[in-house]
């Protein structure tokens, strides 16, 4: 039996170096070093060996068994290496071809809009407020000169909840009283803020008007703070955001949180005022609505309206990057269509 083993081990060390795959070395150690194996089943007839010589018989089969698996070893890491050589061969890299570009995003229109707000209002002194999306009654409408049954709660489509009282809010004016709250400190301390974010309205979706939609509001109170000083505020914005030739014009209007109220106008920056398709043909394009606030809303706010007066305002920053671009549907902000998306 110890010739029958190393004649077997000099077969398959010689077959061995015949193989240049994995898969004829797989089928190799399976003949040879496998379970049933030819090496493996005469190790395990030692016993059939008389008894004085089973003790040499297995010293060599161990050796032999030992060197068979080291010679699969070397071979296994020269196949390996050959195999990986010929991948990197068939699979060389054509540094001559173009790469292929990645597909890199970039801000939405109406971001790009509001940090350009931010960064004029900044420039005013006004620093950025963030108030809550769902609001109670009391200052989405109460504080703000809303009583109960007020007709003018009507010109605002609400969503409500099934909780009473709490909605979601239709502007971003029931901040104003948030933050005077906050930071007038009882009344005490004059306060400018901008209040940018997320208004809900229960409206028919049509190319002019949506059921969200962004509002910037903002806020001044201090002492002394008159009309003049709203004009120029926002004359100043105007220049600012539509180039230094930018007209501003103001029109009477109504909110029952500002008197007296006013709309803002700027010339028509696409045709010089001369009139076209965007303005309607006026020549005027409406930016924003504006007024002093009123003494019950700063009464509300903690401050003494004999002593303290101030202005607002609210601005739509998708209308205005309508206006800016030629944009003729609002639905483009909120439709994730790539088409228009890219444009900005």
């Amino acid at each position: 039996m110890l010739e029958q083993l190393e004649s077997l081990s000099a077969a398959a060390l010689a077959e061995l170096e015949t193989i240049n795959s994995s898969d004829a070395l797989r089928e190799w150690e399976s003949k040879y070093l496998g379970k049933k194996g030819s090496v493996i089943e005469l190790v395990r007839s030692t016993g059939k060996l008389p008894a004085e010589e089973r003790p040499a018989f297995g010293k060599r089969a161990n050796e032999i068994k030992t060197k068979l698996e080291a010679a699969h070893a070397d071979r296994e890491k020269l196949i390996h290496d050959q195999e990986l050589a010929q991948d990197l061969e068939g699979g060389e890299v054509d540094i001559t071809l173009p790469g292929r570009p990645r597909q890199v995003g970039g801000l939405h229109p109406s971001t790009q809009t509001l940090r350009n707000f931010y960064s004029i209002w900044a420039d005013m002194g006004f620093q950025v407020y963030r108030s809550r999306d769902v609001e109670d009654d009391l200052h989405n409408f109460e504080l703000l000169n809303f009583p109960p049954h007020h007709p003018a709660r009507d010109m605002q489509d609400t969503f409500y909840t099934t909780t009473p009282d709490v909605i979601l809010r239709t502007h971003t004016s029931p901040g104003q009283i948030r933050a005077m709250q906050e930071f007038g400190e009882g009344g005490t301390q004059p306060i400018r803020v901008i209040l940018p974010g997320m208004c809900y309205r229960f409206e028919q979706i049509t190319a002019r008007s949506e059921v969200q939609f962004h509002q910037v509001e903002g806020l001044a109170v201090g002492r002394n703070i008159r009309m003049s000083d709203l004009k120029g505020t926002i004359a100043a914005f105007a220049r600012r955001m539509f180039g230094e030739a930018a007209k501003v014009r103001y029109r009477a209007s109504y909110f029952p949180f500002t008197e007296p109220s006013m709309e803002v106008d700027v010339e028509c920056f696409l045709c010089g005022g001369e009139g076209c398709r965007v303005c309607k043909y006026a020549g005027w394009l409406e930016i924003a609505g504006s007024g002093m606030v009123h003494p019950t809303v700063l009464r509300n706010g903690g401050y003494d309206p004999t002593q303290w007066s101030g202005f607002a305002f609210g601005m739509g920053p998708e209308r205005i990057t309508m206006l800016k671009h030629g944009i003729e549907d609002i639905r483009y902000f909120w439709s994730n269509d790539l088409r228009f998306l890219e444009q900005f």
